[in-house]
């Protein structure tokens, strides 16, 4: 109660929101996971590359002269290129073969699109600019906050919320997440499941992308931020239950204040919340919030 008291009140509500942006940020990255996962029975080792493919675009957008807000066309279009290049020349290859094979195929895509990073971009970090639009703060009364921070909750909210719509009441959406339960049974009824495997992968790959455009002006651009950004997201995942949508998005707010609050406290021991989150959550649920368990 005494450190309470003696904490700033805008200092605290700052690291809340703080948290709230890496919280929402890993949300987007864990939706696709959780997706991939649910439905394809995939655990996408490469997501994290993705996610830092999606930065290295936005920036040679920019570099080639274009703007932020063109780098949101792009960034979107040249993930689902990829995403579509990959799911239907190498993954489909491995749906229904064992665990393992998928895991590695994964794994080393993953390496492969750092190297490409690094091979076309340098290993070199490359610093991506806010949009001059939102390069200010906002008064929001008992403290002021940046405005592109302040975006990056608009937009990460308006995704979850848009591909959460699109899961509920289009048919597409309600035959993924009919899929998800029993992908069998949704082959019997006559619905093209390969088909929703690419728009699944594709989406997932996607929102991956555009996680590291909004992420890359606050943390920058260099090859191994999808590797560093990869197992919070898998922590993520695993609270919210593996396969859960809506899971993640509350997992990913949820660490995100776990990993962001204690640095009021004590910094050191910030990262290492996240573990003990996730550990007093799984022995609580072992399926995690929203997860099943014997999936």
């Amino acid at each position: 109660m005494i450190i309470m008291v003696a904490i700033d009140p805008s200092y605290l509500i700052t690291q809340v929101l703080n948290g709230l942006v890496w919280g929402l940020v890993l949300a987007l990255i864990a939706m696709g996971l959780a997706l991939i996962y649910g439905l394809l029975d995939i655990v996408n080792f490469a997501h994290g590359a993705f996610y830092a493919f999606g930065a290295y675009v936005a920036w040679q957008t920019l570099l080639s002269g274009g703007n932020y807000w063109v780098a949101l066309l792009t960034v979107p279009l040249a993930m689902i290129l990829l995403g579509l290049f990959v799911e239907s020349t190498l993954l489909r290859r491995l749906y229904g073969q064992d665990t393992k094979f998928t895991l590695i195929f994964n794994f080393g895509l993953m390496l492969v699109i750092v190297q490409t990073c690094r091979f076309i971009w340098g290993a070199r970090g490359k610093p991506i600019s806010i949009p001059s639009e939102l390069a200010f703060s906002v008064n929001l009364g008992i403290l002021s906050y940046p405005a592109y921070r302040l975006f990056v909750i608009a937009l990460t909210s308006a995704i979850a919320i848009a591909v959460f719509v699109f899961l509920r009441k289009t048919h597409v959406g309600m035959a993924t997440r009919a899929g998800i339960q029993n992908r069998e049974m949704v082959q019997v009824l006559g619905v093209n499941i390969g088909r929703i495997y690419t728009l699944i992968y594709t989406i997932g790959i996607c929102i991956a992308g555009i996680a590291g455009l909004v992420a890359s002006p606050l943390f920058g651009v260099y090859p191994e931020m999808g590797a560093e950004v990869l197992i919070p997201a898998f922590v993520v995942v695993v609270v919210g239950g593996m396969g859960s949508f809506h899971g993640s998005i509350l997992a990913g707010i949820l660490v995100g204040q776990v990993a962001t609050l204690p640095i009021i406290w004590e910094p050191r021991i910030a990262q290492v919340m996240i573990y003990i989150f996730m550990a007093i959550v799984l022995l609580a649920r072992p399926a995690g919030l929203f997860g099943e368990l014997g999936r």
